[in-house]
């Protein structure tokens, strides 16, 4: 009977964790790549290291504010954050390439370069795919400047109303 339990416990957690992360029509671009497709060098420690242009459509008429998380689940010691992003106004339209003022309200989370800003793809050893996620939420977060991933996942939880994924792999020319 307590395998049971368990198994329906975890079945409703996971049923709930879907549900709050559920994908919605909202939009996340790039005019530099596609989803899927290699990141520019220039969008790397290879490169001029600026972050790429981004472009958000179709954001819920119910969010307060948006956050952005470009990692890499790839790196050899566990996710590696490389921009932080959080209460962007839900009516931006997106970041333009090597953005330099970001939205008033906007601030800026510490990557894992203990910095504020982007941080470009650098894999160490071999092709690594990251990721560009736009969250869409029912709050603003009541976090300091340079408040990590971590914290600001923690401080999400329980208020996204949508999430979407863009993706592309970069591999360093060495490698």
């Amino acid at each position: 009977m307590s395998w049971l339990l368990k198994y329906i416990s975890v079945g409703i957690w996971i049923g709930m964790t879907s549900l709050t992360y559920a994908e919605g029509s909202m939009i996340l671009t790039s005019t530099a790549f596609k989803n899927g497709q290699p990141l520019p060098r220039i969008y790397t420690c290879d490169g001029d290291d600026i972050s790429p242009p981004l472009s958000f459509g179709e954001v819920p008429a119910a969010a307060k504010s948006l956050v952005l998380i470009h990692d890499d689940p790839d790196a050899p010691v566990g996710t590696w954050t490389h921009w932080v992003l959080f209460n962007l106004p839900p009516n931006s339209t997106g970041l333009e390439e090597n953005i330099k003022k970001l939205p008033v309200g906007t601030k800026s989370g510490k990557n894992s370069w203990g910095k504020l800003g982007y941080g470009g793809a650098c894999p160490p050893d071999k092709e690594h795919l990251y990721e560009f996620k736009l969250f869409a939420l029912d709050d603003v977060l009541s976090l300091d400047e340079g408040a990590d991933q971590k914290e600001v996942e923690q401080a999400m939880e329980g208020h996204i109303l949508q999430k979407v994924l863009l993706t592309s792999p970069y591999k360093r020319p060495f490698h």
